[in-house]
């Protein structure tokens, strides 16, 4: 499978292939992610999209089977398909979610559904208490189960932190503050509005990025500065207004 350099490159074909087979039930084709970003790395990021379609057209989903099938063979993950009356209603239960969807996204085709939602900071806030919590909690259970094995610890790392760079977004938003385009940006904006150590998530970047060898009790080091650093964010975020 020939590795897609530039997702740009493939935003007329996958168009097509949507329009063709919902015509004007079709309202829009949404990239987002790191591919919408300056974090995409060609044949290791996701190429993630979102399907707008009618009320109508979302019934026929069954006609997408063989299109989403050919693009994942691509390497084009499984599309979200939503419609405008879901997203507007799901923005006081998944504020965060949508908040990132937001936040890092090109507008492929067709109306920008996107661009005008707003979200209330009480429904936030709580979301990213709930998140981090819940988070800390499963990052725990999952490192005892690791055993301390090197590769089972760097790929704990690797999963989890894509997360929290989400929430760290959510939280910067209720700073009132810009959200950073990059990861590493965003750790960076994160540090300067909270008490937290920016050097430990980068280095839980270093993990997930592979950009240096680190050996196994280093990495195990990384990791509970890790969780330390997660407790602290977590106690901030309870009291925060």
């Amino acid at each position: 499978m020939a590795k897609i350099e530039k997702p740009e490159e493939i935003f007329s074909d996958i168009t097509g292939d949507y329009r063709e087979i919902y015509k004007a039930g079709l309202i829009s084709v949404i990239l987002y992610g790191s591919a919408a970003g300056s974090d995409y790395r060609p044949g290791k990021s996701d190429l993630n999209f979102l399907i707008v379609l009618s009320e109508e057209a979302i019934d026929h989903l069954d006609r997408a089977l063989k299109t989403v099938s050919r693009w994942r063979k691509k390497g084009v993950a499984t599309p979200l398909f939503m419609t405008k009356p879901y997203i507007a209603s799901s923005l006081d239960s998944y504020p965060l979610e949508f908040l990132n969807l937001q936040k890092g996204y090109l507008l492929v085709s067709g109306e920008d559904v996107l661009k005008d939602i707003s979200f209330e900071p009480c429904h936030l806030r709580l979301q990213c208490e709930r998140e981090i919590k819940g988070k800390l909690l499963l990052l725990r259970e999952r490192f005892l189960e690791t055993e301390g094995k090197t590769r089972r610890v760097q790929d704990l790392i690797a999963e989890s932190i894509t997360a929290f760079i989400s929430i760290f977004g959510g939280l910067l938003y209720l700073k009132c503050v810009a959200i950073p385009s990059s990861r590493r940006e965003i750790v960076e904006a994160l540090a300067r509005e909270f008490p937290v150590d920016a050097g430990v998530f980068m280095r839980c970047l270093d993990v997930k990025e592979g950009k240096k060898k680190i050996a196994s009790a280093e990495l195990q080091d990384i990791f509970m500065a890790y969780l330390a650093e997660v407790r602290k964010l977590w106690a901030f975020v309870d009291k925060l207004d």
